[in-house]
């Protein structure tokens, strides 16, 4: 394969060596490039030979690192690799219609899983590519789901997701780390079936560094699709119990917990969440474990350092459903302090995507401003929101509304928040605009 150049970094060491846009990269010291983790892994020389095709030029750097300033159409140089599964539990299978047309994209990108962090399923993957992983020491994370071959092949509708397994054998031996993720789905992969997993996957401790217990979550679009029971709190409780079985035995025997609930998981079980320190290095955070503990934990030491004062505030967090609990404890400790400081938590009910999904990041404009336009004289000076609730690149919603109409239509600032600690304090004392 090769790639269209389609610009040269001013300056940079491909330009002084004078390479151009519209020229072709096929190959770096003689390595063929097909894509963006090729040409990463290639590109860490000091001196490198460029094969254009139709010529060869030698780009020189001070350091291994150094960008060479080659620039392409795309970030990984080619195409998204998209999902080849059906899972029973996918949340894009879920979505209503009418949203922008990113969303009902599925990846399913090795290459993504190093660079972004985003996990794959391994089903459309090939032995060569496993033996490129290993070749380039790439850490990789994996929506296992179940270690049973068979129960593999139902849940991701997919003959060779039982198959694939054995490409986390291969990983481990081939000295990868990998964090590991599964969606528990009540009747199917819990239980006895959990333990199982569990079991195979803490075996290969520590290729697999940490395994991630996330509850299936759905939406009110599942027509046509598989009849899933959401957890209650018993069946969320048996498994945090599980979990937690094998967590102490790793925290035992290792020194790591490992394995880790994910805070939905103890919330429905009505359990009270660890302390910060439970969950070690994170490595999970991303995947909704620890998240509770690191804000709730966090915003109590940030608050122990702040001088209190008694100045007039009024501030509206609007928050979903999961998380407005915290948001009021954790408001009424800072009112302790900041006597002035009045907070009104409004748990916004998921009407979008229907009310069972309860997590902040899938509020929508609507919903937040149906809901708080009916209570708009008492939102006070400023409306908090969390930034998960907006594009990641753009101020706008799920459902395409832009948070300056929001603003518009409420008639008060809307602010979104950070996930650090200092940011929800700043935000509610009015130091952040």
């Amino acid at each position: 394969m090769s790639v269209v150049i389609t610009s040269v970094t001013p300056g940079s060491p491909a330009a002084k060596a004078g390479v151009k846009a519209g020229e072709t990269l096929e190959a770096i010291n003689g390595h063929a490039i097909n894509d963006a983790l090729d040409y990463g892994f290639y590109c860490y020389e000091r001196t490198l030979k460029l094969d254009l095709g139709s010529r060869t030029v030698k780009v020189r750097k001070r350091d291994d690192y150094d960008d060479i300033g080659l620039n392409f159409e795309t970030y990984l140089m080619d195409k998204k690799h998209s999902c080849r599964n059906r899972c029973v539990f996918c949340f894009i299978d879920q979505l209503p219609p009418g949203m922008r047309e990113t969303l009902y994209f599925k990846d399913d990108d090795s290459r993504l899983s190093f660079l972004q962090g985003s996990y794959i399923t391994l089903t459309n993957m090939t032995e060569s590519d496993i033996e490129r992983i290993i070749k380039m020491k790439l850490n990789v994370n994996v929506s296992v789901h179940t270690t049973d071959p068979e129960l593999r092949k139902k849940m991701l509708c997919n003959r060779f997701a039982g198959d694939v397994l054995r490409y986390i054998g291969q990983m481990a031996e081939g000295g990868i780390t990998m964090n590991c993720q599964i969606v528990l789905c009540r009747g199917w992969n819990d239980g006895e079936q959990l333990r199982r997993t569990l079991n195979d996957l803490t075996a290969l401790y520590p290729s697999v560094q940490s395994i991630a217990v996330v509850p299936f979550g759905a939406t009110k679009y599942r027509a046509g699709l598989p009849q899933i029971a959401l957890h209650d709190k018993t069946s969320a409780g048996e498994a945090v119990d599980i979990i937690e079985s094998f967590g102490e035995k790793m925290l035992s025997e290792y020194g790591e917990r490992v394995v880790y609930p994910a805070d939905e998981l103890f919330i429905t079980a009505e359990r009270e969440l660890p302390p910060a320190e439970y969950y070690g290095s994170f490595d999970q955070y991303e995947n909704g474990v620890g998240m509770w503990s690191y804000l709730r934990d966090g915003f109590m030491e940030e608050l122990d350092e702040r001088e209190p004062d008694t100045l007039p505030r009024r501030v509206t967090i609007a928050t979903g459903a999961l998380a407005a609990p915290l948001m009021r404890a954790l408001s009424d400790k800072l009112s302790e302090r900041f006597t002035g400081c009045r907070v009104n938590v409004y748990a916004i009910s998921n009407r979008f995507f229907g009310e069972t999904v309860t997590v902040a990041g899938l509020v929508t404009g609507s919903d937040l401003l149906s809901q708080l336009s009916a209570s708009a004289e008492q939102l006070g000076e400023r409306v908090l929101i969390p930034k998960a609730m907006l594009k990641a690149d753009e101020d706008i919603f799920l459902d395409n509304m832009t948070l300056d109409s929001v603003i518009e239509k409420l008639g008060v600032p809307v602010i979104p928040v950070g996930e650090e600690p200092y940011e929800l304090i700043d935000a509610i004392l009015g130091k952040t605009e």
